[in-house]
């Protein structure tokens, strides 16, 4: 199972045509972050620690989050944040953006339908990691009513590195699908019970925040300068994505000759062508950060 997620995931990756690389934002920030060393150290080590060898019964999740938490701590956050909110004008990419952080292992759960938001909230209260991330992700992504965006403008870096700071947690937030740019974490509020109320203002912190939605919208308007410049010194279409896939499949090594093989292959065959949580437990009123030691 995680050697056909494995390959799965990378061809998603991989998906594309040198025509429309340099119109697709997530593939310029997959780029640009294999032409980082750190960045791609770092990505590399998640990939392996996500895709590895699962335990019995599930992914290595535990392995996987910690991973993904050394990555936004540990990378240069123009080339992280770029991966995490590059914008999609279609599917395929909304598609590429949803997989990039393996959400079949850091994202769900076990089962095929997702817990009660009580769960993870209540994991996340008890986690000396998670519990001071979404105190500052509370704090920072507060919707302004005075700021027609949703956000004041020195609040849109402390809210983008907020929710950033929340993959890899027990209450890791992705895209649920690929048809939006709609952002939640891996649950519902339909067997609540008496905490409906509750549940329903944690999940609107992510569905209804006037101010994440700003943010991710004005991190696309102000596209990071240092990802042209990574870029530009690969002007040839062919070479960049020969240097994309030589990269990803370098992370599938532990999956075996096989695998990497039928990447390639395959490869080849495509042708390059605003509500904020008041719960007593996270209520907060001013802006919090998480120290670093917690970054890990």
């Amino acid at each position: 199972m995680a050697l056909c997620l494995a390959f799965t995931m990378l061809l998603l990756l991989l998906a594309g045509s040198p025509s429309s690389a340099r119109r697709n934002r997530c593939l310029d920030a997959a780029e640009a972050c294999t032409a980082d060393a750190r960045c791609q150290r770092l990505r590399t080590e998640y990939v392996a620690q996500c895709l590895g060898r699962a335990a019995a019964g599930g992914c290595p999740q535990a392995r996987c989050r910690r991973a993904l938490r050394r990555f936004f701590a540990r990378g240069p956050p123009a080339l992280t944040h770029a991966l995490l909110f590059c914008s999609c004008v279609n599917a395929a990419c909304a598609e590429r953006r949803r997989q990039t952080f393996v959400p079949a292992c850091a994202f769900s759960g076990p089962g095929p339908a997702p817990p009660s938001c009580l769960a993870p909230l209540d994991a996340c209260e008890h986690s000396r990691v998670c519990r001071p991330r979404l105190l500052a992700f509370q704090a920072s992504c507060a919707p302004a009513p005075s700021a027609p965006g949703g956000c004041l403008q020195d609040q849109v870096p402390r809210c983008l590195h907020a929710y950033a700071g929340l993959v890899g947690t027990a209450i890791t937030p992705n895209y649920v699908d690929n048809a939006s740019a709609r952002v939640a974490p891996w649950c519902d509020c339909g067997a609540s019970g008496n905490r409906r109320e509750e549940c329903e203002a944690f999940r609107g912190l992510f569905t209804r925040n006037r101010c994440l939605d700003g943010a991710m919208q004005a991190f696309d308007g102000g596209w990071p300068p240092v990802l042209q410049d990574q870029l530009d010194v690969h002007q040839d279409p062919e070479h960049s994505l020969q240097q994309s896939e030589d990269s990803l499949v370098g992370d599938l090594r532990p999956f075996g000759a096989w695998t990497q093989a039928a990447l390639k292959k395959e490869a080849k065959r495509r042708g390059p062508g605003a509500v904020a949580y008041k719960g007593h437990h996270f209520a907060t009123s001013g802006p919090v950060d998480f120290p670093t030691v917690l970054l890990l």
